[in-house]
């Protein structure tokens, strides 16, 4: 790179025309530029390669050896450079061969990769995903390190730093199975906390949430009898026993096979975003990628 220092690299440019015009005043008229100025870059263009490159001839100018050995890497360098600096093409989701890295949790599996993923095959069927748990501490280094092209948390804990979007706002809901005999009428606060609870803790072994904290303001606190890692074994946890849980409404919102009410308690919701690094902003395949996600959760909120 240390050649490239002090070189203007139009130079390049009049070299180019000039071995294909072997005439100054031809390359002038090429490059819309006066024969003095022409003869002028010649000259620092053999200064620049410490060669004459043309000489006079019988019929124009002609190419030294050093000329003609620079004829092909020179036209092989400029095309480079003017794909360089040309626009950046459309991306064209139908012809695309590329893998997206996601880092999401069961939940936002299944709230925000599930509805996007049929207008995602449709759209891009030759793209893939790989899709890898949420480590909340790593996200930002990863998404820096190119090991991540988006990743999807609650506004509140996602890593400052990142590009975000907004992609809805959450709520809790009280769940059960559908002939839960507790659960055929609306229930009291204190009938809320005599029943057998089961949590989500995303860190392990954790048998208080957003939910305790809520009672706790109110000197209450409710019966937790399990506690698992992962949104999906709750489902079959409610279906087969008396436990309830309180989860997040578009978990269970279409779930015929449980029964979803109102909370006798008020439980904080949130927001849950779209992260991902500066570097990929202006990325048409990202840009594309993140439009097809809003579009898809905007459409699933609407039914």
């Amino acid at each position: 790179m240390d050649n490239l220092k002090n070189l203007d690299l139009n130079l390049l440019r009049t070299l180019s025309v000039l071995l294909a015009e072997h005439n100054v005043s031809r390359a002038a008229e090429r490059l819309h530029l006066s024969q003095p100025s022409v003869s002028v870059q010649l000259a620092k263009l053999r200064d620049v390669f410490k060669d004459p490159l043309l000489l006079p001839g019988p019929r124009g100018m002609r190419p030294t050896a050093r000329a003609e050995s620079l004829r092909e890497p020179l036209a092989v360098a400029l095309e480079a450079l003017n794909e360089v600096m040309s626009p950046q093409q459309p991306f064209d989701p139908s012809s695309a061969i590329l893998t997206w890295k996601i880092a999401a949790t069961d939940y936002s599996e299944a709230t925000v990769l599930l509805p996007a993923l049929p207008l995602l095959r449709e759209s891009a069927p030759n793209a893939r995903l790989s899709v890898v748990q949420v480590a909340p501490r790593l996200i930002a280094r990863q998404c820096e390190l190119g090991e991540l092209d988006l990743a999807f948390h609650t506004a509140e804990e996602a890593p400052e730093g990142l590009r975000r979007r907004t992609l809805f706002k959450e709520h809790y809901v009280l769940v059960g199975r559908p002939d839960h005999p507790r659960l055929k009428r609306r229930i009291t606060v204190e009938q809320f906390c005599k029943l057998d609870h089961v949590v989500v803790s995303p860190d392990g072994g954790g048998f208080a949430g957003v939910t305790d904290a809520a009672l706790a303001q109110t000197g209450l606190h409710r019966r937790v009898m399990l506690s698992v890692p992962h949104f999906t074994f709750v489902r079959d946890v409610l279906s087969r026993t008396d436990l309830v849980a309180m989860l997040p409404s578009r978990l269970v919102s279409a779930d015929a096979g449980l029964k979803v009410v109102q909370a006798p308690v008020d439980v904080p919701g949130y927001e849950m975003v779209m992260l991902w690094h500066e570097r990929l902003h202006r990325d048409p395949s990202h840009q594309w990628l993140r439009e097809l996600i809003g579009t898809a959760i905007n459409t699933a909120g609407q039914r």
